[in-house]
């Protein structure tokens, strides 16, 4: 079973919902963010992105910055622009991105569910970015980004949701990025009865984005645990803030590659060996059409790759990803990029840029060759999953992605 858990949320007020909406704090650097907040200072941003604040010399992960998300948190209730629901409620919301529409329900998430796996996770989580996560979480006693889950679609879950919708909604608008943000509250404590039986019944969900927020916003109940000699297991750090979408709602884009140089290789030496383990076509296709399809872009010109079948191993379900495959027989044997993780030589493009940004790296002479990805499936996120094994790095991008400061989970 999972259980869910009504909250009472901390909330914009309606006519200020817009200019405290703000991106995600892992989707932008210090400079974009100080860039984005700079004439706003109701921006969320504020506190997910505290170091915009202080002197550009203070290091990301110094003390005062965790102390600045507190302050600038505290200061948006005082003042009023963010007010906490009187009672316990679950919210919905979606997003349409062009044609895309994706409704989830926003609920409270159980620290023992990812403890115990019913919450199931598909990476692996970087130590320094694990510990940031905590320290924000710890020192802002709140949950200020949700964690994005998915579970396998049920039809008795979407009807309810679908009928809540059919409501008018608390908050409707547009982001800078055109993406159109859609929030309503349950109130009813019948539906809000019902959604948690119905989660009941649902054996695990799996984390889609946010690997970091779910792993503080667990261990952080640890650390409040060990604090509180009358534990109960009740309190309200208990549970993290998180967004549940039905898996087929999902929209995942390719997670492309750019490597600086060809390792020492010229262009020629470079295709010869590609040949060995790959199929090679000039084709002019920019991006796949399918499963084992990687468009390359190399001098100018855009040519299809595909594994040929000594490679390939569709049994498993990490060693069958596109992924996978590219790291494994191209980017670490020929390229040299055997941590693509800590390796300089690489950068990872979101699909949301296109392949015109992977042109225009390679095109600049600061790239010899870049990769289009066919994007990673949602089924094949949760067969790794319920494998217990892990994705390799950057396999995944999800949009749209969920704004910050739409709703704030304080944890007593």
């Amino acid at each position: 079973m999972v259980r869910i858990k009504p909250f009472r949320g901390v909330r914009p007020q309606k006519e200020y919902v817009d200019k405290i909406a703000s991106p995600p704090y892992d989707v932008v650097n210090t400079e974009e963010a100080r860039e984005l907040a700079k004439d706003n200072p109701l921006s969320f941003l504020h506190v997910v992105r505290p170091e915009i604040d202080l002197d550009p010399s203070v290091h990301i992960y110094d003390e005062r910055v965790y102390q600045k998300a507190k302050e600038n948190l505290e200061k948006l209730i005082k003042e009023g622009y963010l007010v906490q629901d009187g009672e316990e409620y679950l919210y919905v919301y979606r997003q349409q991105m062009g044609n895309h529409i994706q409704t989830g329900l926003v609920a409270c998430a159980w620290a023992d569910d990812y403890f115990e796996d019913r919450i199931k996770k598909h990476e692996f989580t970087r130590e320094d970015k694990e510990k940031d996560r905590i320290k924000h979480v710890y020192t802002t006693n709140a949950n200020t980004g949700p964690v994005f889950l998915t579970y396998k679609a049920q039809q008795d879950v979407d009807s309810i949701i679908e009928e809540v919708t059919k409501e008018a909604p608390e908050y409707h608008f547009t982001s800078d990025d055109g993406v159109i943000h859609t929030f309503w509250v349950i109130r009813d404590k019948k539906i809000i009865d019902e959604l948690k039986s119905k989660f009941e019944q649902i054996p695990h969900v799996y984390i889609a984005d946010g690997h970091h927020r779910s792993a503080s916003g667990a261990k952080v109940r640890e650390w409040k645990k060990k604090e509180n000699p009358n534990h109960t297991g009740e309190e309200e750090y208990n549970y993290f803030l998180a967004v549940y979408f039905p898996h087929n709602q999902l929209q995942i884009l390719p997670y492309n590659r750019a490597v600086k140089d060809l390792n020492g290789l010229s262009k020629e030496n470079f295709l010869k060996k590609v040949e060995e383990n790959f199929n090679i076509e000039k084709t002019g296709v920019k991006s796949p059409s399918k499963v084992h399809e990687i468009s390359m872009y190399l001098d100018g010109e855009w040519y299809t790759i595909t594994p040929k079948s000594h490679i390939l191993n569709d049994d498993d379900p990490v060693k069958s990803l596109d992924v996978y495959i590219l790291q494994e027989y191209l980017l670490a044997p020929i390229l040299g990029i055997e941590n693509p993780r800590k390796s300089e030589r690489i950068t990872f493009v979101g699909g949301i840029r296109g392949t015109e940004e992977l042109e225009k790296l390679v095109n600049s002479g600061d790239y010899a060759v870049a990769f289009s990805m066919y994007p990673t499936t949602v089924e094949q996120l949760m067969n790794i999953a319920d494998a217990g094994q892990v994705m390799p790095p950057k396999s995944t991008w999800f949009e749209p992605k969920l704004r910050s400061g739409l709703i704030v989970h304080l944890l007593d």
